[in-house]
């Protein structure tokens, strides 16, 4: 939870659309922590999908599900998610999917429970429901959608919404055709997760308020991947962003404030921080939730993590900071819990 408020706090965007949640319970509390955000979520089974977003600039009209019933459970384990939202005075669509897994690679539309089948199908409901429901709207289709947009016809899951350039654009295909370093699920490699837009926005994405980009946040942990296919996802997020203010971008630049973290948290005993190599004179530094100061620890030059001992200290809601020369770098919840 902590490592997810970090991402969602640092890359700062306006929407977020999640794919997996497998403990709803937590992500009501994660979520209880950022106040700027508002969530929804229907469905409470294991995987399911949710949006997040910044009530001040986000107007919603109406979230909904669609293709819920029976006849559906086979090309959608989970139901795709509409968010119906206004922004700057504009109207948008977000519809929020995550497709069936696996496959061999070879689609056979014979075979049902084929995995390729499968997400095919999907693919070309989706696009009929947006035809039908949404043929003049600005929409967002995006997700875990499981599958290459580089696959020969023959095998590609996407063919109809690739073949209708005239009303469909995978606004990460150079993404997708690009080095394999830029894609979002790197443990494969293949590049998995899929932001498409409709004929509505081609204007948008043709001028320079126009950005996409695969975010690789395990670049500001100090253990890198390990550490944030171990707490966060085995996929990386896909941003897309259209403003008017080309100033404004994609938050992944050296600013990025994930340099200071701990393990286990909520902890008994000890806890272990992790940070950026230390340069300077440096210390953690805690305090209790009323804002005293309870202990410090100094830092050495060359350190990258700290474990620090708090089996002095009663159960209950701590901060940490990291403090560089006078400097606060960065500042943590910690949690004590103790049994019995």
């Amino acid at each position: 939870m902590n490592y997810v408020q970090q991402i969602i706090e640092n890359i700062d965007a306006d929407i977020y659309a999640f794919q997996e949640i497998d403990d709803t319970v937590s992500f009501k509390y994660l979520l209880a922590d950022l106040p700027q955000y508002h969530y929804y979520f229907m469905t409470s089974y294991y995987a399911g999908l949710a949006f997040i977003y910044k009530s001040e600039v986000i107007q919603i009209n109406d979230i909904y599900e669609i293709y819920t019933s029976y006849p559906y459970w086979n090309p959608f384990p989970r139901s795709p998610k509409i968010m119906d939202f206004n922004f700057d005075n504009q109207n948008f669509f977000a519809i929020n999917n995550h497709f069936k897994c696996c496959g061999d690679g070879y689609l056979n539309a014979a075979d049902s429970d084929d995995e390729e089948a499968r997400r095919y199908l999907a693919s070309n409901l989706l696009k009929t429901y947006i035809d039908t429901n949404l043929p003049d709207k600005s929409v967002f289709l995006l997700g875990d959608l499981n599958d290459r947009l580089t696959d020969p016809a023959p095998n590609n899951v996407f063919i109809n919404f690739l073949n209708d350039t005239e009303n469909y654009l995978f606004a990460d295909m150079e993404i997708a055709t690009g080095s394999s370093t830029g894609w979002s699920y790197p443990s494969w490699p293949s590049h998995l997760d899929h932001i498409l837009i409709t004929n509505e926005l081609f204007d948008e994405v043709q001028n320079s308020s126009y950005e996409i980009k695969t975010l690789k946040i395990e670049q500001y942990l100090p253990n890198g991947w390990s550490e944030y296919e171990a707490n966060v996802s085995d996929h990386r997020p896909v941003g897309i962003k259209i403003l008017p203010n080309n100033s404004v971008h994609l938050n992944e630049s050296a600013e990025f404030k994930f340099s200071f973290s701990n393990y286990p948290n909520p902890f008994s005993n000890s806890t272990t921080f992790s940070f950026n190599e230390i340069k300077e004179t440096s210390s953690i530094d805690i305090y209790d939730c009323a804002g005293s100061f309870v202990k410090s620890v100094n830092l050495n030059i060359g350190e990258k993590s700290k474990e620090l001992n708090l089996n002095d200290r009663g159960p209950g809601v701590y901060y940490a900071k990291l403090v560089c020369n006078g400097t606060t770098l960065g500042a943590r919840k910690v949690v004590i819990m103790r049994e019995g």
